[in-house]
């Protein structure tokens, strides 16, 4: 894949703040006619720079308004016990995101819930019953003070 240049960082910034621009909008913002503009923008998908155009829903306003970080110790760390886990837990839909750790835990889950009792039941009866599970500290996340996915290039 070739470097990205400047114009392609501006069409990256603007479809993170919105997706939906159109092409035609998108070739006048950043100095292009329409054909070199979509072409580039075909180039960043298929080069898997763009990997998806979502909509951003808030989640509180969609009954989730309990969220929380839960950070996982597994009792084996074997490749094949490591992808059982990862398996299992990114198939909860109360899980957005998974990430594995260097350091004191092999895992951090962010996890959404309807309330604490949500929370508390998705802790009980999902997360301790995966097998390998050996420790897991959860912190309910109190505000947000930044969410952010733009990831802003020059």
């Amino acid at each position: 894949m070739k470097p990205l240049d400047t114009v392609d960082c501006k069409i990256l910034n603007i479809l993170q703040e919105d997706a939906t621009v159109t092409v035609k909008e998108m070739a006048e913002r950043v100095g292009l006619s329409f054909t070199p503009t979509y072409e580039r923008i075909k180039y960043l998908k298929q080069n898997h720079v763009i990997l998806k155009n979502v909509v951003i829903v808030d989640r509180e306003a969609v009954g989730y308004p309990v969220m929380s970080y839960c950070n996982i110790v597994l009792k084996e760390q074997s490749e094949k016990k490591l992808l059982e886990f990862e398996t299992l837990i990114k198939a909860e839909p109360q899980v957005l995101e998974v990430v594995s750790l260097s350091g004191t835990y092999d895992y951090m889950i962010k996890v959404v819930a309807k309330d604490i009792r949500d929370y508390n039941n998705f802790m009980t009866h999902i997360v301790a019953n995966i097998p390998n599970i050996g420790q897991y500290h959860s912190a309910i996340v109190l505000s947000v003070v930044k969410d952010e996915t733009k990831i802003f290039l020059y």
